[in-house]
């Protein structure tokens, strides 16, 4: 294996895995006789710097590797085949087998498949993507799959030490990732008409993909907490654990005990407060339902209700002095580093209406991607679908419950926030069923993903399963991919005509 059958990142894993049979042998202390202690052998054994995939979610309610059922198995063999590992955001991602098979296979069909752009081209512009939301989880591993494609380490100085054709692409990048609504056929053109460093418009909307999909995955990777890989930096520490399971080092960076980390409402004891808070949200969906039954607003009333949400969308907003998650620097990746959604809601700036009735994915979208890059459009409509669709029946701990409604809330008041408008919905449902603290979550994780805090997390729906608020993630995800490619598209069909 040593002569480049195996990737290297599994040699990481198989350490992974002996070092837990170490602590399992060993009991916790390095008293047992059972295992020669690898000090002794000059050895230094990495050792995960935190408790599980998710950094918000306890390890122990997390789908064990070992304890997954057929579905799940067969998922992490192909994940672990295709990317030479299990990663955290999979064993986050399984607690909806479903979405993640459609999400595996898109991925994989983006990053390694034949298609328009080399693979090094594919993983930088992942690695660009995640930089602009200072996703250090997202950027360390691209940057190892770029070096082992045969990328060009000089690269991995700065944007400007990339292609002048890859440069030219952080423009559209910076207005994807934060304010997609500018985006205009000029900025399409100016790719696309620039000489010897043009962009064909394949290549092109396979890097539109790329970048939306990277942009979403950060939003995925914060909101969910999810925890640096044991081999990517802030993922591991050389120091042994204590008897207590955690020693100084741990408490430096923020890890505690391990029951002290995850201390949250989420899966505790049902409280009276957070038991009618899901009674009441079940009420509220109840009566819009029947309201719904008895009339209807005129078209007149509901522009009038998503301009208001529109319009209050900007003013929710989390406290300036969260801290975000920590993350090195990565800023040598992206251009404009100042550049991001708040300069939008602090200077008021207007986002004018997109009617999906002028242009929508299933009329325009899809058949715009998979006519330049063949069965994307197919993927991506499946995962779209599948994500929007999904349902267990069951909120908390009610089952045989029809969450459409609140399903439809969530996505619909993300593309307000991008200014997309479907006449069909009336946005008054929003404020009913979406309070403050969700709607400071759901803003945080899709604009500003980087200043997510476990407290923001905590803090809504208390008394939902982790998979619950996992599944309200994967809408995030898509919904915001969506927004981003409706822009994007949209730009591309106006320069074609």
């Amino acid at each position: 294996c040593w002569n480049g059958a195996v990737h290297c990142k599994q040699v990481w894993l198989i350490i992974k895995h002996l070092y837990k049979m170490i602590c399992v042998c060993t009991n916790g202390t390095s008293k047992s006789t059972h295992v020669r202690v690898p000090r002794e052998l000059g050895i230094r054994i990495p050792r995960p710097l935190g408790h599980g995939p998710s950094r918000f979610i306890p390890e122990k309610e997390t789908i064990q590797v070992g304890n997954e059922d057929a579905m799940m198995h067969t998922l992490f063999a192909d994940s672990f085949a295709t990317l030479g590992r299990l990663d955290n955001v999979t064993l986050v991602m399984v607690f909806h087998p479903q979405y993640l098979e459609s999400f595996l296979k898109t991925q994989h069909y983006l990053l390694q498949m034949d298609g328009p752009l080399p693979l090094h081209y594919r993983h930088y512009i992942g690695i660009m993507a995640a930089a602009r939301h200072q996703c250090s989880y997202l950027v360390n591993l691209h940057v190892n799959d770029f070096l082992h494609v045969g990328g060009d380490p000089k690269w991995l100085n700065g944007l400007e030490n990339a292609p002048q054709k890859l440069q030219n692409l952080g423009e559209l990048n910076k207005m994807l990732a934060h304010r997609p609504w500018l985006i205009t056929k000029e900025h399409i053109e100016q790719l696309l008409k620039t000489e010897e460093n043009s962009w064909s418009l394949a290549e092109l909307i396979h890097a539109v993909v790329l970048l939306t999909h990277y942009h979403s995955l950060a939003s995925f990777t914060f909101g969910c907490g999810i925890s640096p890989e044991i081999d990517c930096e802030g993922g591991h520490t050389f120091r042994p654990p204590s008897v207590s399971n955690y020693c100084i080092c741990d408490i430096t960076n923020g890890y505690h005990g391990v029951d002290e980390i995850h201390a949250s409402p989420t899966g505790s004891i049902p409280s009276t407060e957070s038991v009618c808070e899901v009674e009441a949200l079940m009420e509220k969906m109840k009566q819009l339902q029947e309201c719904r039954d008895e009339e209807e607003a005129s078209q007149e009333e509901m522009a009038t209700r998503f301009e208001r949400e529109k319009r209050e969308s900007m003013f929710v907003c989390s406290s300036e002095d969260e801290e975000s998650a920590p993350t090195r620097d990565v800023s040598r990746h992206f251009e404009d580093t100042s550049y991001g959604y708040k300069d939008f809601s602090r200077h008021g700036m207007h986002v004018p209406t997109f009617r999906v009735q002028d242009y929508s994915w299933e009329d325009h979208g899809y058949s715009l991607v998979n006519r330049l890059y063949p069965d994307v459009g197919q993927l991506l409509d499946e995962k779209f679908h599948i994500a929007y669709n999904l349902t267990y029946n069951t909120m908390a701990m009610h089952k045989d419950v029809d969450t459409s409604m609140l399903r439809r809330a969530i996505w619909n008041y993300i593309h307000c926030m991008f200014g997309i408008r479907y006449d069909d919905y009336d946005y008054g449902e929003i404020n009913q069923l979406l309070d403050r603290s969700f709607k400071v979550y759901i803003k945080t994780v899709v604009c500003t993903p980087e200043k997510t805090t476990k407290r923001m997390y905590d803090s809504f729906w208390r008394q939902f399963e982790h998979s619950e608020k996992v599944h309200v993630n994967l809408l995030l995800v898509e919904a915001r991919m969506q927004a981003e490619l409706l822009y994007a598209l949209r730009a591309i069909t106006r320069y074609m005509t």
